[in-house]
């Protein structure tokens, strides 16, 4: 059986150059494609990330609660009257507050974000904290963030060196008199685009470092229910009984409430779903015109065809095959581009931004539907075909 050579391909090929720019203008589109949902990926994964480190089944926030770093809390009696509902098995305060840093090699100071709780019991879930959990009971004793950007200083070079502390000083914001503490260990959370370090201390450093914070308010309570509970049913009871100046949320709605606030509630959220779709508009114009030029430069050709017997629907499926083919050839160096552009972008902004399963899948369908549109909007050229034309 002789393979025939479909006339799809052919006529994309036939001129060269026209085809290579077509085929790089696709991958361009899908290369922005996955530049933009990596980018929003790692804002709802940088976002969430202290959430996901945390250990308890439910959380209490402020009824003013808008994100994590916005700091609104609430009294500390409204976090141990839950322990008086059924199914609640204890409660731990969480304290957090943004401070600057100052970096001990060149003394400029950054902002930092400061989580603080009771050493007694870990409600971080990361095994570099539980292992580091008789250090943080020791006075003025702290936790850095490995993953924290760069401009800190040499904090974990110095600490994977083999050096057991180093001292540093932390200044609470509007104040201008700094508080030394000294760093015992280290743990990895990451960045966001809202904090560019963390540390990790315990509720009575914490309260050293910002004298001027009331020990009585707490910014989340994590809640720990019984074996065998249903954090749904302990939601509703808790809610119907609370004071209206708190909520809580079970573990996945906490983080789910903050990725819908960094979605649209924040300018960022706002600027990469916009581009997201214009990125999405462009692709269908880009292919739309390669695809109606194709058409143009061949019309004398789909005339003749229709002379000699072949009908719309034949010449449909042709442009209908250029598009897949413009789409699954654009997909793959767009693809491989941007999984060097994404190691490039974690390395220098420390974001979590990977490729992923699902992201991978829905570029490559958004593709295949951006050709499929643009060639809908290409045949209406191709539909005026006459056999006449060719005389």
């Amino acid at each position: 059986m002789v393979f025939k050579t479909p006339l799809a391909w052919l006529q994309l090929i036939q001129q060269k150059g026209r085809f290579s720019v077509a085929v790089a203008g696709m991958a361009f589109i899908v290369l922005l494609m996955f530049v933009q949902l990596g980018f929003q990926d790692a804002l709802y994964s940088s976002a969430t990330s202290v959430h996901q480190s945390l250990r308890g089944d439910l959380f209490l926030v402020s009824s003013q609660y808008k994100a994590l770093t916005s700091n609104q809390s609430f009294p500390r009696t409204s976090l141990y009257q839950v322990l008086g509902f059924d199914d609640v098995e204890s409660v731990s305060p969480m304290y957090l507050e943004f401070a600057k840093f100052k970096n001990p090699d060149t003394g400029e100071k950054y902002p930092i974000y400061v989580i603080g709780f009771e050493p007694g019991k870990s409600i971080i879930n990361l095994p570099e904290v539980e292992n580091n959990l008789d250090k943080l009971k020791i006075p003025d004793v702290i936790l850095f963030d490995r993953d924290s950007r760069t401009y800190f200083g040499d904090i974990v070079k110095n600490l994977d060196q083999g050096q057991t502390e180093q001292v540093v000083e932390v200044f609470p914001f509007n104040n201008s008199t700094g508080y030394r503490v000294r760093i015992a260990g280290l743990f990895s959370i990451g960045p966001s685009f809202g904090v560019d370090g963390n540390l990790i201390v315990s509720d009575t450093t914490f309260r050293r470092i910002f004298p001027n914070r009331s020990p009585d308010r707490v910014d989340i309570g994590v809640i720990s229910l019984k074996p065998g509970a249903n954090p749904e049913k302990v939601v509703e009871n808790i809610r119907k009984n609370l004071t209206n100046d708190v909520t809580i949320f079970t573990y996945k709605g906490f983080s789910n409430y903050e990725k819908k606030y960094w979605a649209a509630r924040t300018p960022i959220g706002f600027i990469l779903n916009l581009m997201l779709t214009m990125g999405s508009i462009v692709g269908v114009v880009i292919v739309y015109q390669i695809l109606y030029s194709n058409i143009s430069s061949q019309f004398v050709a789909y005339a003749t065809l229709k002379a000699i017997g072949y009908e719309n629907n034949y010449l449909l499926i042709v442009v209908f095959q250029q598009a897949l083919i413009l789409a699954i050839l654009g997909y793959i160096p767009g693809f491989i581009f941007s999984l060097g552009l994404y190691d490039f972008a974690m390395d220098t902004t420390k974001l979590p931004i990977m490729m992923t399963f699902q992201n991978a899948v829905v570029v490559f369908v958004s593709a295949i539907l951006m050709c499929i549109i643009s060639g809908v909007l290409a045949i209406n050229k191709l539909r005026s075909a006459d056999p006449a034309d060719i005389f």
